[in-house]
């Protein structure tokens, strides 16, 4: 076809023409729509395991998600052992002061009810007052040796590697979060692209099919805006590291170029939802380092026990057998934890302040090497980013197909 033939059939079929680049650019846009949503959607597999079906690329790489962030967080971010040293035991201790006595009061009855109530109930109700105030006076004491030594060891009582990928791994929202919320105008950024890069290469096609009118031409030309525009716009987000002039205009990934705004959201986010002073706690209590806490308070229990008999040494010696003795200091350890869960409720206000999570995350997230900084989305696009452009390449692919199918029919 001449040239003249080329620009009647234009004339003719102006509105055929016409759409080609505003569907490129549709299929530009959707592509990236369902890419996205496929990194987070759906939480679980959703098909016939492992043939067919799909579950949300973070979701389906929780646990690597999770200790690439948490490897970046300990190593780059945060030294657990820093952190917790800012708990300061006196503090602690007065916020403690009303749960802690209350504790101690109630262990003490209910440990000597329970294996001396003969011997409680002929006490004196002044000499029962002064055992439980014996013990009460040095409880304060205890306390404030056992947080300095978790405080001082706190890698002994807590898996902090362990705590935060369990978190992160039990709620897989809150990984998908830990990505979603930081990296917003990313995504949005990527749906967009799709549109302008679509129109462009839509231009393309319209030169293309007014030279050939070939009807590959539909198929191939949605296929290759899927995967380049897809693949374009993950590069764009991350390069270059450091502004680039390009001709007119100059470039910066918009990852690296929002660092500011980013850490701000990361640091907000690991420190109200990941890091917390709950999460701490419960894996102080629950984790697999638990017993080593729980030897510490048995043994400080059973030494304030020892310490406290003497003022009744006589009446125990009488009554109490060694064996009888030994059950008694494990049954008030043991009562001791049993209440610890509640008690250290109070000093979770003071703690969140004192750790500061927040502002050490942001604070050290902007001193990072622009390739460290990358590490904390690059992660979970890398490995299977191939998946997400093939599928946006197939779906590119099927658009054009049904475009040559309206052109031809």
């Amino acid at each position: 076809m001449d040239g003249t033939g080329i620009l009647d059939d234009i004339a003719t079929h102006w509105h055929v023409y016409l759409t080609m680049p505003f569907i490129a650019a549709l299929i530009g846009y959707l592509t990236k729509r369902v890419a996205i949503e496929m990194m987070f959607r759906p939480l679980e597999f959703v098909g016939i395991k492992p043939v067919f079906g799909w579950q949300g690329v973070i979701p389906a790489n929780a646990r690597r998600m999770a200790a690439t962030a948490v490897d970046l967080l300990t190593k780059n971010l945060l030294d657990p052992r820093e952190v917790f040293a800012r708990l300061d035991p006196e503090e602690m201790l007065k916020e403690l002061e009303t749960p802690l006595l209350k504790a101690v009061d109630d262990v003490t009855r209910e440990v000597m009810e329970t294996y001396q109530p003969r011997l409680w109930e002929l006490l004196p109700t002044r000499a029962q007052q002064l055992l439980v105030d014996q013990v009460r006076g040095q409880a304060p004491e205890v306390v404030k040796r056992l947080l300095r030594e978790v405080s001082a060891n706190i890698d002994d009582v807590l898996d902090v590697n362990e705590m935060l990928i369990n978190a992160m791994v039990r709620d897989k929202t809150l990984t998908c979060r830990l990505i979603r919320d930081v990296a917003t105008p990313e995504f949005r950024f990527i749906a967009r692209s799709g549109i302008w890069f679509g129109f462009v290469i839509g231009l393309v096609q319209f030169v293309a099919w007014a030279l050939t009118k070939e009807p590959l031409i539909m198929p191939i030309f949605g296929f290759v805006t899927g995967f380049v525009t897809d693949w374009l716009a993950l590069k764009m987000i991350f390069y270059p590291r450091e502004p680039r002039r390009f001709g007119f205009f100059t470039w910066q990934g918009m990852f690296q170029k929002r660092r500011m705004q980013v850490a701000a959201d990361y640091g907000a986010l690991i420190a109200d939802e990941v890091l917390t002073v709950r999460n701490v706690m419960e894996a102080v209590l629950t984790g697999s380092r638990a017993d080593r806490l729980f030897a510490l308070i048995t043994r400080e229990v059973q030494r304030t026990i020892d310490a406290q008999t003497s003022i009744a040494k006589p009446l125990v010696a009488l009554t109490v057998g060694g064996r009888q003795y030994q059950e008694m200091k494990k049954a008030a350890a043991a009562k001791a934890i049993e209440y610890l869960p509640e008690t250290v409720k109070y000093v979770e206000g003071y703690a969140t302040g004192a750790l500061d999570i927040r502002n050490t995350v942001v604070a050290k997230m902007r001193q990072l090497t622009p390739i460290e900084f990358e590490g904390i989305l690059r992660p979970a696009f890398k490995q299977d980013e191939w998946k997400l452009i093939a599928v946006g390449a197939i779906i590119g692919g099927l658009v054009g197909e049904l475009q040559v199918l309206l052109l031809l029919h």
